[in-house]
């Protein structure tokens, strides 16, 4: 009976089911989404009252024209040239919100416009402003066109000091709002620090209305698109920039579509993700770019129990022909992952400046599990930090029982597992770390499967808790000679073909009682002056080689 209920907990009963319906998707066999339909009638904003001169409030009159729109069967409202400011904006089923290439809607600073409204952040039901664009339960829904909407986003953010240059500090300081008693941080209002200081703020407490939260009400930063539980959705051509908190945020959503998309938001912008896709089926995300604040393209599932309990991976998801700028990670999965991901494909991306390449991470306590990932031909530079990561100790200190007796954790339902990743054709030119595969005591990653790539960085691979890890023509230019690959407590490791560029004092540092097998094939380590070192009670039987 523990055994049935401990493989229920990992999931692993689901597995071998997993890794077969898998199978039904290939890189010549990938995911479609749907894409809508719309009638050919259009129905301009002017002729509902809209007026572009900046100034007046088209709130009423653009959300006129889209209720008529859906209302008389769906259509096209227009958006033709000229500078549109207005407050929120609800889409509604068969209608296709077309913004003109010389158009730009300016969502208004206004925050008494946004209504406080029970929405979701972060994977947990929250407290948020009402979102400058959102529909919910909608269906055959678009925003097409080249022009812009811009979400007013450097009124709601807080800023750090050390994010911004002394003038523009200065300004913001003159502006108004409030400075930290440090000096180290600006504050929109007396409102937001309030919310900022209040325990669990965001959180929906039982017994509380919305009522309750009202003089917190600048803290509760909207996402700039949020579009919840809708079918046949189709973002084309658009930019979407400045956003408040998330730019674009699609939650529990089923056949979405984002083609030639462009996201801009500021570096320092807090929280400024270029597209979170939490929970969603039948995914495409084609030919756009992303400038973020924080992680670029993002695969959520819900946080925790939360995210447990709606219990919807994000799954059947293709990413392909994109460009990420600065961001914290370029493709992102996590961390708030704890509804599950998998049959995600990603390919033909270039990631430039991003403080991460591929970047996949998770926590004690999420739960879910991440499987059958593909990802190929990936070009990066100027990485911040490493080209490649997969971490299960998100925002928490990793800590090392080298040395020492291991006591480690029960595996639970909060235990998170990443497993199944297939990644090759990579080229980085420039990062501080190749790879980094962390893995937890009681739950390894396993399975991960990395093949034909070229890295240039400071530091080369560490491999931790990690099962089932193959490695297999990697060429790897370390500028630091201390070491090439460093294992910890990991086993069943391939080496194949692995060619160091630059000299190196070490090829493989072997570490822990817990490390496992290691084969080494095809690999000429004449560029290292030694060839593996076995330290911390880890058996130097463990390794075979093949030349």
């Amino acid at each position: 009976m523990k055994k049935i209920l401990l493989a229920a907990i990992l999931g692993l009963g689901l597995y071998n089911a997993s890794a077969q319906t898998a199978a039904k998707y290939s890189w010549s066999n990938l995911p479609k989404a749907k894409l809508p339909v719309f009638k050919k009638d259009t129905f301009n904003i002017v002729k509902y009252g809209a007026v572009a001169d900046g100034l007046t409030l088209n709130t009423k009159s653009i959300n006129a024209a889209i209720a008529a729109c859906s209302e008389k069967g769906g259509g096209v409202v227009l958006v033709p040239q000229g500078l549109w400011l207005t407050g929120p904006i609800v889409l509604k089923s068969n209608v296709n919100l077309h913004v003109s290439r010389a158009a730009m809607v300016q969502f208004t600073d206004d925050k008494n416009q946004y209504a406080l409204v029970e929405g979701n952040f972060e994977g947990h039901p929250a407290v948020r402003n009402e979102s400058p664009i959102s529909a919910t339960n909608a269906q055959n829904i678009a925003i097409t066109g080249d022009g812009i909407f811009d979400g007013h986003g450097e009124v709601w953010r807080a800023v750090g000091k050390d994010r911004v240059i002394e003038s523009e500090w200065k300004q913001l300081v003159a502006s108004g709002g409030v400075v930290s008693a440090d000096g180290k941080t600006w504050y929109p209002s007396a409102s937001y620090v309030k919310g900022n200081t209040t325990k669990d703020a965001t959180l929906i407490q039982p017994g509380k209305s919305l009522a309750d939260y009202a003089d917190m009400k600048d803290f509760f930063r909207p996402n700039m698109v949020v579009f919840t539980s809708c079918k046949n959705v189709l973002l084309q051509g658009t930019t979407f920039q400045n956003s408040p908190a998330w730019n674009l945020h699609m939650l529990m959503c089923e056949d979405l579509t984002l083609k030639d998309v462009h996201v801009r938001n500021p570096w320092n912008a807090q929280n400024g993700d270029g597209i979170d896709v939490e929970s969603c089926k039948n995914v495409l995300i084609e030919g756009s770019t992303f400038d973020a604040g924080d992680d670029g393209i993002c695969v959520k599932s819900g946080r925790d129990a939360d995210g447990r309990k709606r219990g919807k991976p994000t799954e059947n998801m293709v990413v392909r022909n994109d460009v990420v700028y600065r961001a914290h990670g370029g493709f992102v999965i996590g961390s708030e992952m704890s509804g599950g991901a998998r049959n995600i494909f990603v390919t033909d991306c270039t990631f430039i400046g991003t403080d991460i390449g591929l970047r996949f991470k998770t926590v004690r306590g999420r739960g879910g599990i991440v499987e059958n990932i593909y990802i190929k031909n990936i070009s990066m530079r100027d990485i911040v930090h490493e080209a490649i990561l997969f971490d299960m100790y998100y925002m928490t200190k990793a800590t090392s029982a080298l040395g020492q007796k291991a006591d480690i954790p029960a595996v639970n339902e909060g235990t998170p597992q990443f497993r199944d990743f297939y990644v090759s054709n990579v080229s980085c030119d420039g990062a501080e770390k190749a790879m980094l595969v962390r893995g937890l005591p009681e739950m390894s990653i396993k399975g991960i499967h990395l093949e034909n790539m070229t890295i240039k960085a400071d530091k080369g691979v560490d491999i931790i808790e990690g099962n089932g890890i193959s490695l297999k023509n990697i060429a790897l230019a370390i500028k630091d000679q201390k070491q090439l690959i460093y294992s910890e407590n990991s086993g069943n490791i391939t080496l194949d073909n692995i060619k160091s560029i630059n000299p190196t004092n070490l090829f493989l540092s072997v570490n822990g009682d817990r490390s496992g097998k290691i084969e080494l094939l095809h690999t000429n380590i004449t560029n290292a002056k030694n060839k593996a070192e076995f330290n911390y009670d880890a058996d130097k039987k463990l390794l075979t080689e093949v030349k």
